[in-house]
Parts: C-alpha cells; structure tokens; sequence
C-alpha cells in the first residue's frame, strides 16, 4: 500500500485576465527565456546555429526560443479550417483533465466545441472545479504540416534526421537560407541531429505530435522523457476577435542544471514528484521556488528548445492554440538517460519510448560504416564536422562499453545453460517498469495466465527490476533470454575498439579503451547479471501461485482443452515445467532469520545485506529509506562495508558513541503505488517502494528560500490527518490568509493533510 500521507499542493487555475509582464518584473526569481529571431540567423552558417543550440541549451541547461516562423507559416495551411476540412472526421481521445480520462471524439467536434470550452472561464469563475477542460494532445502531427515544417526548420534541430551536409567551407552560408532550404554541397561526415534516426524504422518512436487546447488546459510540470530535448513551435492560434479571444501559451521553465533542487522543492514543499506528468504548480509556488524560473509567452511562429531533464509547465489561454512538438536523441542525452534519466523512469514506471539502448548500438554500426568509408578520402579528417562525429562515435562506445559490461554473467559462476534465444526486433517490455530490454532479461512461465487461467503474455523482467526485488509473484526460478548472440556484441565491441585505437593511436587511448575482458576484471564490481544470478539461487521460489487455475505455459499443452489443462496437478505441472526447461527444479533457500541492525525486526536472510567486516545484518528497507543505498548498488559489492562501520549508522545504539556521525538524507523520496502501471502479476520481495522517504520543509516567511527539514514519520503524520477531524474548517480555499504567521501555522496543522500546500496559502490565489 502506498504511503500517501503527505501535503500535497492543491491545483490553482490561472486567470483569463493573467498580466505575466508584471509578475516577472516583480518577481526576482522570474526571468524571460532569450529569444533569437530567425532574420538574425539567417547570416549565420548551420554549423554556427548548432553551436549556438548546444551551448545554451544543452551544455547550458537553458531554454531557448527562436522565434518568426509566423510567415513561414501559410494559413491556407496552418489553420483549424484546413485541419476541420482534412481530417475532421478522424477520431482522436481527448484528455479530460480534471477527471483523468481519454473521451473519444472527432476532431472537427473538438474544434467546433472550443469556443464553448472557453466560454467558460471568465475572471469571476475561473477557480470552479466543475469547468471542463478538454485537451486534444500526443495526437500524431498531420503529415502535411509535418512535411512544411521540415523544409523551413534547420534540419539539425528537426525531428529524426539524419547526417546534416555541410559545405567544406565551417563559415560558408547555405544556399536560400532566409527559408532554412539546405541544398546539398559536397558532403563530409557529420553526426546525425536526432540519433534516432540511426534505429530501423519499425523500431522508431513516433513522437511528431500535435497539440490542441483552449483556455484553461495545461500540461502538467514534467521533464522530457529519457533526457531528450524537447522542441515545440506554436503553428496557430485564435485571434482577438468578438467570437474568439487571443490565443498563447504560457511556459513555466527551468535549467537543466538546477533539476536536483527543482525535484527536492517539488517533493518537499509540493509534495509531488515531477517524474509523473500530474500536477500543475500554481503561480506562488514558481514565485517562491528557491530556483531560477524561466518564462515564455508563446506566441505563433515561436519556436521553444527544452533542456534535457528540466522541468517544466504549459498553460493555454485563449479560444484556441495548436502546437507541433518533436524530441531529439543526441550523444548527450544519452549519456544523460542511461547514467540517471532512465532510473528516475524505472522507478515510477514510466514507458521507455525512445529505446536508448538500441539507439546506442545502431548509431554505432551506422557511425563505423560512415568513418570507414572516409577512410578513402584525403584530408577527409581535417574537418571539424568529421572531428565531432569521431568524438561522438568514442562517447556511444564508451556507453556502449557500460552496456555491455553489465550484461556479462559471472566469470566464476557455472555458465548458464538453456539461454532462450530471441530476435532483438520483438520489442521486449519489462513487466514492471515498461523499460525497453536491450538483450538480456528474465522469464517466468509459471506466470503466464490471467485470472481466468487462460494463456496470457509471460512474465518478462528486466535485470535491474529483478535485482532491486521486483518480479512476479514465483520471485525465483525464472529464465534467461537473450535477444542477440553474445559472441555478435563482443565482436562489435573488438571491431570498434580497434577501430578507435588504430585511428588515434597512442598510449592514453590503449588504457581506455581495452579488451572487453581486461574492462570487466577492472570493473571492480559485479555486473547487474551477475547480481541476478546470485539472487536466483539465493532467492525462493514461492510456488503458492501455482494453483489449479494457474498452469505454466508449454508448447505441449496449448492444444489442450482449457477445462482439462486447469486439472493438472501440482507435479504434473512441475514436470512439464522441468521437460521444457531441461533443468531441475531449485531446492527451497535457507529460511534463516535475522534481525535488523536498525530497525530491529527479523527478516528472511535472503531480505538481509550483511557487512563484510562485522557481518551484522541490515535489511534491504531500512538501507533504502534511512541510507539511500538501493538494493543493486549493495549487492555489486564484493566486500560491502555496513553504516555502522562506515561510522555514519542513525540506528539509537550507535549514536550513543558520540564518534558517529549519521548520514543525512539527500532529499525527498514521494513513494509510488506502481501496482497501477505494472504488470497485475509484480511483486516487491525487497523493499516496498511505494513508501514515502519523507521530508517535511518548513519555511521563515522572512526568508522563505531557506529550509529547516525533519523527517515525519508514518505515525506522526497518521497522527496529525487524525487530530484535523477534531478542529472546525478553516475559511474558503480561495481567502488570502497569511498562514504562516504562529497562529496561521497551528490552524493549518489541524487542516486536512490532503490537498493544502501550507506554504502558498499566504499570497493571492489569484495572480
């Protein structure tokens, strides 16, 4: 069960009547993104475009808008008429947002409704819950749109393409560039804009969408998915007319580099996490955000660059506004997703779209054949554009190198027998996290039916998921499947490393890129298959899920009546499972307890981490929720060295020795019910992640961007949800109270946990 007791931020609509120019110049903290005009960079070559892009808003973290497309955006084409005329009748869902579901609906109802949607928010009831709020959005983008745009937009910041041709000449001038109309010139190597390219087309995320809303809708505070960078150009709006009012967009944005204290002010003081695509922040949250906030009024011909991993929230004004938007994978975000993005993802279960994986070893086969072949040419590496793509090709390899390292099983280990093999374009999902499974993963086949005992799909978990405790129900004796041949991704990784080494040669490049084998021994710690390897034989198999209703699949049987297969008996079934897999069945593990050195429970010892120097046992939830340490992190140890050792343990026995210092606590951890997401089949045998590692900031209404925290504990705030029944409600939700003046913070202890966020309360809801 979820551990939700805590404050949450209520949602705060904004005004029809909103005067953003004055709340950023009142506003310290508020600043406008830098807008360039696209006059301006029509004097300037592509190469130089690119720099500027990856500059401010790559390595710079920031926003940036690059605005007048307006012209270059015909009305005969962009405009609700033609969309209504094309494809009026096409059925889309529409987002109902206060209710939380898809409506189904044509798309000519839904622009034909927008003035009635926007009809009802006026200055006076804007704040009603029971106004609709209709939006159309992650609809695919109208192939003619999408076609007039990539012949106006600089290719290198466009959705999906590929090498960029370039003049040999770095400050050259391509020709028609006032329409971004590259022609092509003599072409050199140069890397691909949007590395997603690099993938088959059946393995390509189809992410040019289209966005549609009138006044009030929004998109909630999110951050771009696996780090990439986000773009969206405003391609029609309503006009202030009598029957409609101006359309625009208001953005609230922040710099990639602040991401770690934008989240920790989300968890804590709003008591969301940005992670999930939920809560839009009212206006006084942006204003007392400890933060830089950046601020966009989009207008149509705007064209907005999102920093990777910064978060950020959309609000619509106006009768109407429609929006294109596409993400970029680039080297860079990359790297950015698979060293932190896509852990964030694993943990509340957000879907994998992008395949960062598989990017990483496409891009690399593509780059290979492109620096071969220039192999031939003269003087071919004397241009700096061929200079970056090898810069690039060594940084795919070195993530490259990461991937494969932690897919190597054990060198001590017995080798496993019986590897499933399967083609790497099925499209593997995680049943758990909806992450993209690269190569290998674990299998259940005991877990393959529903409710009913009918076949269902297997239980198929990726390797992280599996090490930190999540699984089916079975926990143990699961499968390996493998999606490419080992012997294929060790070659690739011998054929590139050659490749690089004998291009630069030199000692440094020896010592940094080396033999697949000599890196796995110099890793100094094991690799997540080798973890799952360990686990699978330490780890139980709970056969309580094998009833009568339940079979495990085989070739054998799927012929069979349903009836007569659900009549199986246990050792029928276990045969079976042993006949298909070749293997015997996993001997039950030790069923030893042991005590917690925290929080003193006992535990199941394959539940228990145990130190290497005093072999005292910590259990895997109080490392998690008092240490920060995940479970995988402690398992890749050869020699794990406990808290207590380390001198750092919070337990009450250790802080008594006054030579102990306890580790304080990073930041705010909003746990997840991700029951709803994962497969109904899961399991968390290690640590309930759906408890909250709770922080609780109060604020000095002198100084609010200074903090004090303590930590809650479940009883306290169980505690105080009881205590609120006892007190008399406070004054409507819209008073502009000051609450947190001594008196003020006692009454809003006694207020409902739920929906308050005590540190907004005391400026205007209104804006």
């Amino acid at each position: 069960m979820a551990f939700d007791y805590h404050i949450k931020a209520k949602f705060v609509p904004i005004s029809p009547g909103f005067d953003l120019h004055t709340l950023v110049q009142c506003t310290e903290n508020f600043d406008y993104v830098r807008r360039i005009s696209k006059d301006k960079l029509n004097s300037r070559s592509i190469g130089n475009i690119e720099a500027l892009v990856k500059s401010v808003v790559v390595l710079g973290g920031k926003p940036l808008v690059i605005e007048g497309w307006g012209p270059s955006l015909p009305s005969a084409l962009f405009s609700s008429e033609w969309l209504e005329e094309n494809l009026g009748s096409k059925e889309e869902t529409v987002w109902d947002i206060p209710n939380e579901v898809n409506t189904p609906m044509t798309i000519g109802h839904y622009l034909r409704s927008m003035k009635t949607l926007t009809n009802q928010f006026t200055p006076t009831n804007y704040m009603e819950s029971r106004n609709q709020r209709l939006y159309l959005k992650d609809i695919d983008c109208p192939e003619a749109w999408a076609d007039h745009l990539k012949n106006i937009i600089p290719k290198f910041v466009y959705y999906l393409n590929d090498c960029v041709e370039y003049s040999n000449d770095e400050n050259s001038t391509p020709c028609a560039l006032n329409n971004f109309r590259q022609n092509s010139y003599n072409s050199i190597a140069a890397p691909a804009g949007d590395l997603m390219s690099s993938l088959p087309p059946e393995m390509r995320a189809s992410n040019m969408m289209c966005y549609i809303g009138h006044d009030g809708t929004y998109t909630a505070a999110h951050r771009e998915m696996c780090a990439t960078i986000g773009h969206n150009i405003m391609i029609e709006a309503s006009a202030d007319n009598d029957d409609e009012r101006e359309g625009s967009s208001i953005w609230f944005m922040t710099e990639s580099n602040e991401r770690s204290v934008v989240r920790e002010y989300f968890s804590a003081v709003l008591g969301h996490d940005v992670e999930i695509e939920k809560h839009f922040a009212q206006v006084n949250a942006w204003k007392n955000a400890p933060f830089k906030v950046w601020v966009v009024e989009q207008k149509v011909g705007d064209l907005i660059i999102i920093p990777p991993l910064a978060p950020h929230q959309v609000w619509n004004r106006g009768t109407r506004t429609i929006k294109a938007a596409w993400n970029r994978t680039t080297v860079d975000t990359l790297e950015l997703a698979l060293k932190e993005a896509l852990f964030s993802s694993r943990m509340v279960c957000r879907d994998e779209q992008y395949r960062c994986k598989a990017i990483v070893f496409y891009s690399l086969q593509k780059y290979y054949k492109i620096l071969k072949q220039n192999d031939t040419e003269e003087n071919s590496y004397q241009h700096e554009r061929t200079k970056q793509l090898w810069d690039d090709f060594k940084r795919l390899f070195s993530l490259y190198q990461d991937v494969i390292i932690s897919e190597m099983f054990s060198l001590k280990l017995p080798k496993e027998k019986n590897v499933e093999m399967l083609p790497h374009n099925s499209g593997v999902l995680c049943s758990y996290c909806r992450c993209d499974i690269f190569n290998r993963f674990l299998t259940c086949r005991f877990c393959n039916s529903d409710d009913s005992g009918e076949s269902s799909d297997t239980y198929d978990i990726c390797m992280d998921c599996y090490a930190m405790g999540r699984s089916c129900k079975c926990i143990s004796n699961l499968s390996w499947v493998e999606q490419w041949e080992w012997k294929f991704l060790a070659d690739c990784y011998e054929l590139w490393r050659n490749f690089i080494v004998r291009f630069y040669s030199g000692t440094e490049i020896l010592k940094s890129f080396q033999p697949l084998e000599v890196v796995r021994i110099n890793h100094g710690k094991k690799s997540i298959a080798q973890i799952c390897q360990e686990q699978l034989k330490r780890r139980p198999w709970k056969k309580t899920n094998l009833t009568e209703d339940h079979k495990p699949y085989s070739v054998h049987t799927k012929s069979k009546a349903v009836g007569e297969s659900r009549q199986r008996t246990l050792k029928e079934r276990r045969e079976l499972k042993a006949h298909r897999s070749n293997r015997e069945v996993p001997k039950p593990a030790n069923v030893k307890r042991y005590r917690c050195h925290v929080c003193r429970r006992y535990e199941l010892n394959w539940k228990m981490a145990f130190c290497s120097t005093c072999n005292l046992a910590f259990c895997y939830s109080t490392l998690w929720h008092e240490f920060d340490l995940m479970p995988q992190a402690i398992m890749a140890e050869n020699d794990w060295h406990c808290p207590r050792c380390l001198k750092i343990c919070s337990c009450k026995t250790c802080q008594e020795n006054l030579t102990r210092i306890p580790l304080e606590v990073k930041g705010t951890i909003l746990g997840h019910n991700t029951k709803k997401v994962a497969d109904h089949r899961s399991v968390e045998s290690l640590v309930d992640f759906s408890r909250s590692k709770l922080v609780w900031m109060y604020f000095d209404p002198s100084n609010p961007q200074q903090s004090i925290r303590r930590k809650l504990s479940k009883d306290e705030v169980v505690s105080e949800i009881t205590q609120t029944h006892e007190h008399e409600s406070l004054a409507n939700e819209n008073e502009d109270a000051n609450f947190l003046t001594p008196d003020g913070m006692s009454r809003l202890e006694s207020r409902s946990m739920k929906n308050i966020d005590p540190f907004l309360r005391d400026l205007s809801t209104s804006t």
